[in-house]
This record gives structure tokens, C-alpha cells and sequence, in this order.
């Protein structure tokens, strides 16, 4: 009895870690949850699956959900923006420029824009194609074989952080307080100075009274 649990176990066990490694060989897009309004980074990890390479990565963007307006160039590799009539970014492609991602590989593509104000979650619809020309549609719905990467989109809170395009951080509250310890700070200053002006005259009316 205790055996054929053990076994049971250990079947268990290998079955969970195989589908474990073919989640984590589906094209995904981090971070996995971002905040309405922000300027972010995304990385597009893309793992090679076949026995033969990957040599082109194509990814779509919802234009109602996030803007991309910059690419980090990567060694060994080019890419192409494809733009819709108006000129606003729908897209990029990279190609491999010499043997591609190996099936032992994996490769991140940076890039960088802005979460859309009213987004409530940002859906990455990814193709992937290996050198035998076969392409593998990461388009699906969660749970889905061939799953469209997911970025969770949480709501801006009142006085909160954000991010501008150059990476830095701005506070709503510390704007504010910013300008309560401005005025702090003017507001001791005119009291110096009319305290300095209150002592000149009061030395003045002395003088007079003195020489009276």
C-alpha cells in the first residue's frame, strides 16, 4: 500500500514538473502587472521550443491599452516597426540576424511606453517563428494551449506614483508637500524680515527719545 502511493506520488510529481516547463516555455511579455498612466519597461522573453531555431519574434500591441515608443537594440538581431496609417507604433519584428535562439536558448527583447490612463490590462498577441518557416500563434485566451501574455493593469491612486519617459519617479503627495514646505519656508522668511524691520525702528524711536 504504502508502495503504490509512493508511486503515485512520484508520478504526480514528475507530471506537475513537466507541465511546469511547458508553461514557462510560452512567450511572455514582463512585467506582469503595471500601474495606469506609467512609463515602463516590458520585456518579451521568448523561449525556443523546437529542435530547431527561432528566428523571427513578432508582437502587436493594443493601442487602446499601451503606447511603445522605444526598442532596445539586441546583439545579434534587427527589428521593423510596423506603424497603421496614422504613424502610431501597432508593432515590431525582430529577425535573427545569424543561427537564432537554439532549443536550449531563451532571449529578452526590451522595450518601453506608456500605459494607456483607462487600461485595465494590457493583451500581447505573439508569433513566433522557427527556421523551417513554422509559426506557433501566442494569440489565446488564458488557459488556452498557444496563451496571449496578460500585463495586469492596476488603477493610479490618488497622489500616487508614476513614472515619466525618462524613468523618473514622480509623488503626488510629494509635489504637494513640496509646495506646503515652500510656503513654509516663504512665509518664515517675510516674518524675519519684518521682524528685522519692527527692531530697526524700534532702535530708531530710542535714538530719538534720547537725544529728546
Amino acid at each position: 500500500m504504502l508502495k503504490k502511493l509512493m508511486l503515485n506520488l512520484s508520478l504526480l510529481l514528475v507530471c506537475s514538473m513537466l507541465l511546469a516547463g511547458i508553461a514557462s516555455a510560452h512567450v511572455v511579455v514582463y512585467p506582469k502587472e503595471t500601474t495606469q498612466g506609467t512609463y515602463e519597461k516590458f520585456t518579451v522573453r521568448v523561449p525556443s521550443e523546437k529542435e530547431i531555431p527561432t528566428v523571427k519574434v513578432e508582437v502587436k500591441f493594443p493601442l487602446d491599452s499601451v503606447a511603445i515608443s522605444r526598442f532596445e537594440p539586441k546583439a545579434g538581431w534587427t527589428y521593423e516597426i510596423t506603424k497603421d496609417t496614422s504613424g502610431k507604433i501597432t508593432g515590431v519584428i525582430w529577425k535573427a540576424a545569424g543561427d537564432g535562439l537554439a532549443s536550449t536558448e531563451f532571449g529578452d527583447f526590451n522595450m518601453q511606453g506608456k500605459v494607456a490612463d483607462a487600461a485595465t490590462q494590457i493583451v500581447w498577441k505573439a508569433y513566433q517563428t522557427y527556421k523551417d518557416g513554422s509559426v506557433v500563434e501566442w494569440v489565446g485566451a488564458d488557459g488556452a494551449d498557444k496563451p496571449a501574455s496578460v500585463t495586469t493593469v492596476k488603477a493610479k491612486a490618488a497622489g500616487g506614483t508614476t513614472t515619466d519617459s525618462h524613468g523618473q519617479t514622480k509623488t503626488g503627495k510629494a509635489a504637494e508637500g513640496s509646495n506646503s514646505s515652500s510656503s513654509s519656508s516663504n512665509t518664515a522668511l517675510y516674518l524675519s524680515i519684518a521682524a528685522v524691520v519692527l527692531g530697526a525702528l524700534a532702535l530708531i524711536v530710542s535714538l530719538v527719545r534720547k537725544r529728546k
